[in-house]
């Protein structure tokens, strides 16, 4: 146990320092290889078979078609079409960002993307309709990590992956949570600038003509919108997998951009393909060290002592729950989602499994808590990047986002936590699980 807590202090320093991510979880990895006097000839081809496996093909499909979509000119039309449903009250073009992330999850399966995608479009934009900019940063910030919820989500396939869960299942069981937090999010917004006299509201219109604005854009939006439905609708009616699936996205997302919403050309087509397989390559690169050092933690029987030690403190499985939540949190601040997934599955999943807790209700957990973190400062990935599109220091946007986070994210963790049912629900009603 010393020498994984020292191999992952390490890990740690090294990612603060600025080493990329793969290359800090390689040295740490190695480490605690060679440390633990494990044999590497043995554990370097457990990385190779579980990194090359069929499921995990659905990483860089999923990575590519949200790419293709982001490039094709989705983002406006499904800006437009929630502006025409909900644009029209104070605070509503808050709401059309936080929904337009939820969307832009569905799509990507990516924090980050969805950043890049609706926050260059919005913050600007919400800021010249008198929106301070601190909490149109947040907003964003904050609104990003639904795509963690809404499935096809990347970390949750990582996940389920890693932990050998049904991806189907660990996907239907964030869509409650995200949803709730959706709304959430769009009320704390609304609420928090009922009495700002900057905001600018869009003059009312008569009914026919607001519901003909909504159909024009539901209607310029609407391959954009059937994406995730092609998706979801392959997985859960058996028709395809979700590595087919996404092969079915990529599929789908290339006419599209091209020939439909013709936001891409052959030219930036090729230069998404860079993009997609670069992104591909770093990520799979910290899932080979990763799948190596979690090989040797199960031979040191790392998940077994952590398991013990937490049930010396208490055998409460909530409150072992709790404990496990704040280490989460911690390693949601540091690292990207997708190594926190990885992180989650390999040394919490065995301890949670020991205590009789469901791993579907525990992939729900890791799902909401990881987005917590990831905006969640000193290190907060997610909220740096949207302080980095709207260009503003941290003490700008730093209190509206604590407010979002602790009126909004933090009681969805607990919710989720001491509430089974709201990730099991789905997965029981459509699995049968």
């Amino acid at each position: 146990m010393l020498l994984f807590l020292l191999a992952m202090l390490i890990i740690v320093a090294l990612i603060l320092v600025e080493i990329p991510v793969a290359f800090a979880f390689g040295i740490g990895a190695m480490l605690f290889t060679f440390s633990s006097g494990n044999d590497i000839s043995f554990l370097i081809p457990h990385g190779f078979k579980t990194a090359s496996g069929f499921a995990l093909l659905a990483l860089p499909l999923f990575i590519f078609a949200g790419l293709l979509m982001a490039e094709g000119g989705i983002s406006e039309r499904l800006l437009n079409f929630v502006n025409a449903l909900v644009g029209r009250i104070k605070g509503g073009l808050g709401a059309v960002t936080v929904l337009t992330c939820a969307l832009f999850g569905a799509i990507s399966g990516s924090s980050s993307a969805a950043i890049a995608a609706v926050g260059q479009i919005m913050i600007p934009r919400m800021v010249r309709e008198g929106y301070p900019a601190g909490h149109a940063t947040a907003l964003v910030a904050c609104s990003s990590v639904l795509a963690l919820l809404i499935p096809p989500s990347i970390p949750m396939i990582i996940f389920s992956i890693t932990g050998g869960l049904s991806v189907g299942a660990a996907f239907l069981s964030t869509i409650i949570p995200g949803i709730l937090l959706t709304f959430i999010y769009c009320a704390l917004n609304i609420w928090f600038l009922k009495d700002n006299p900057n905001i600018q509201v869009e003059p009312a219109v008569p009914f026919k003509t607001a519901a003909k604005q909504v159909a024009v854009s539901g209607y310029k939006a609407l391959f954009a919108l059937l994406m995730p439905l092609i998706i979801l609708g392959a997985i859960y009616s058996g028709i395809a997998t979700p590595t087919e699936a996404a092969a079915i996205a990529v599929i789908y997302a290339i006419p599209v951009g091209l020939l439909i919403y013709k936001g891409m050309t052959l030219r930036s087509l090729g230069s998404v393909t860079i993009r997609a397989v670069t992104m591909t390559g770093s990520i799979m690169a910290v899932l080979f060290f990763l799948f190596i050092m979690s090989r040797a933690m199960i031979l040191e029987q790392i998940p077994k002592e952590l398991a013990e030690a937490l049930l010396q403190i208490s055998e409460n499985k909530y409150v072992i729950l709790l404990m496990i939540n704040v280490l989460l949190l911690l390693i949601g601040m540091i690292v990207d989602d997708i190594s926190g997934s990885v992180l989650a599955a390999i040394i919490f999943l065995p301890v949670v499994n020991a205590l009789g807790i469901d791993p579907i209700h525990f992939a729900a957990i890791v799902g909401v808590n990881l987005g917590l973190g990831n905006v969640s400062p000193p290190c907060a990935p997610m909220l740096y990047m949207a302080g980095g599109v709207s260009k503003l220091s941290l003490d700008k946007y730093l209190t509206p986002t604590l407010k979002f986070l602790c009126l909004g994210h933090l009681p969805m963790v607990m919710l989720v936590t001491f509430i089974p049912e709201l990730s099991l629900f789905l997965p029981k009603l459509l699995l049968g699980y």
